[in-house]
């Protein structure tokens, strides 16, 4: 794999990588120290099939994605521009191909990413070593295959890429399960729902008979509760089944290091659409104002405007990110925000508004460290920003496959970017009960926010699960308004409608 000095940077090149750093931090940019590295096409293409990292852990991933991204090259359906990699010190990537004025928008552009990633709280729990971390997964994964042999290997490796994405985001935030040092949970403990009542009212108010059969629920509640497994509803798979699947200490080695790597690629996923937005604006701000040539106008044009450029019905973070950060930076400047302005009901009076604060530079650095996607689009996509910018909500026609617009409510629209970036836009999976029947099967819980699940992939998921369970695995999913069981034993796949006399899991998600 290529180093920094495979490549020596031309001096006209290095010497406008140093005045857009400096130009950079003089906006209050505030990076690690970035390391650029400068690869012919087919070692970016090396680098990028890898994830940005020189080394990884060998699996025939790694290859496919190298030979879509070469054909994709050859062809010409596409380039890669930029690659940088979240780590202290930060790595980025040129191709030595790209003319001058693309080398200096995607320097500016890292700058951007890398000061988002030191400074935005949804990255601050990441391991900042990870480029050497990753070097240490492939060395032991290697050192696994020569003990075992590579196909054993790699066809675990498989089972554990299949669920990759069963973590919880959120838990490196918080304390989610209760240790055996905590202090017992009283808050499940029976209490009588009793109604006020006078004394002369009280036995029918209050029926001796309801009552005591009430205590006696509940007591049944609070002991299943006592007994269940897990302790409640688990949404990081993955650490539940390290920590109770009975796995080989290799499997278990494979497991962790699969879900290592997928907390640390998860900020990457909840904040794309902030993180290429700021960088965006960042590239635009210094390119326009201080680096750009009168010669490189049309072509720092041409390739910006291919990089915002989103189609109807399509889904470009770039563009989006870009126009909030710009609108936010508007709106605070002009005073467009409080109740003053939201309650401003006579005609033209919010189009005139501009109180002149002058904060929006401050509020969109402000935004930039504390928010995720969620939270960005649900609280700065605003109808008028909807309106303002002719966002669509799209469908296709069914008799004739073209896109057309179906909506144009902001808030249906607001709600559907919304559904496609909560939990990186896949379905809401739960552990509810690691002892279904008392026979030790494993059963998962899909907690429906309006995302469907696909019965095929659950299907396939499901016998993967097996594998590394050993014992039958069941999945609860809503399915066209009903709720749906599907179940592998390790020969056979079934499903089944969740009827009252279905048993019960130790816990239930709705």
């Amino acid at each position: 794999m290529p180093s920094h000095t495979l490549i020596p940077f031309p001096p006209e090149l290095l010497a406008a990588k140093k005045q857009i750093r400096e130009q950079a931090r003089s906006y209050g940019l505030d990076f690690y120290e970035t390391i650029f590295e400068m690869c012919d096409y087919e070692q970016m293409n090396q680098i990028a099939a890898y994830g940005g990292f020189p080394q990884r852990y060998p699996h025939w991933r790694w290859g496919m994605e190298y030979e879509r991204l070469r054909k994709q090259h050859f062809y010409g359906l596409g380039r890669i521009y930029e690659m940088v990699i979240n780590n202290d010190p930060c790595y980025a990537y040129l191709q030595e191909s790209n003319p001058l004025v693309d080398q200096k928008l995607v320097i500016a552009h890292v700058y951007a990413h890398c000061d988002f990633f030191k400074n935005n709280l949804w990255f601050s729990q990441t391991n900042r070593k990870m480029m050497d971390e990753m070097a240490n997964h492939s060395t032991r994964v290697r050192k696994h295959i020569e003990k075992h042999g590579y196909d054993t290997v790699e066809r675990w490796l498989d089972v554990c890429i299949s669920l990759e994405d069963q973590i919880d985001p959120y838990s490196v935030f918080m304390k989610r399960q209760p240790t055996r040092h905590d202090p017992p949970d009283r808050s499940s403990e029976p209490e009588n729902s009793r109604f006020q009542a006078k004394d002369y009212m009280d036995r029918w108010i209050n029926p001796p008979d309801a009552i005591e059969a009430e205590t006696k629920k509940r007591r049944e509640q609070a002991e299943r509760s006592r007994k269940a497994f897990p302790v409640r509803p688990t949404r990081d798979v993955l650490l539940f089944l390290l920590e109770n699947a009975r796995l080989e200490d290799w499997q278990a080695d494979c497991l962790s290091i699969i879900r290592e790597e997928a907390y640390y690629y998860a900020p990457q996923g909840m904040t794309k659409v902030m993180n290429e937005g700021w960088a965006t604006y960042w590239h635009s701000k210094l390119m326009t104002t201080h680096f750009l040539e009168s010669a490189e106008v049309i072509d720092y044009a041409d390739h910006h405007s291919g990089t915002v450029h989103m189609p109807p019905g399509g889904f470009n973070p770039y563009k989006i990110g870009v126009e909030l950060f710009r609108d936010i930076e508007d709106r605070w400047n002009k005073g467009r925000f409080g109740a003053d302005y939201e309650l401003a009901d006579r005609l033209g009076e919010k189009q005139k508004w501009d109180k002149g604060l002058g904060l929006g530079r401050e509020k969109i650095f402000e935004v930039r460290r504390l928010y995720n996607d969620v939270m960005f689009i649900d609280e700065f996509m605003t109808d008028e920003f909807i309106e303002k910018n002719r966002y669509y909500h799209y469908g296709r026609d069914p008799h004739t496959g073209q896109l057309r617009i179906v909506s144009r409510d902001p808030k249906r629209i607001r709600q559907s970017l919304l559904y496609r970036l909560t939990n990186l836009g896949r379905p809401f999976i739960y552990v509810v009960d690691g002892n279904y029947n008392n026979r030790g099967e494993l059963y998962l819980a899909h907690q429906h926010n309006g995302l469907d699940i696909e019965i095929k992939y659950a299907i396939e998921t499901l016998k993967n699960l097996w594998k590394i369970w050993q014992r039958p695995c069941h999945l609860q999913a809503r399915i066209d308004d009903e709720m749906m069981l599907f179940s592998f034993d390790g020969n056979q796949a079934k499903q089944q409608t969740i009827r009252d006399d279905t048993p019960k899991p130790a816990h239930e998600i709705v």
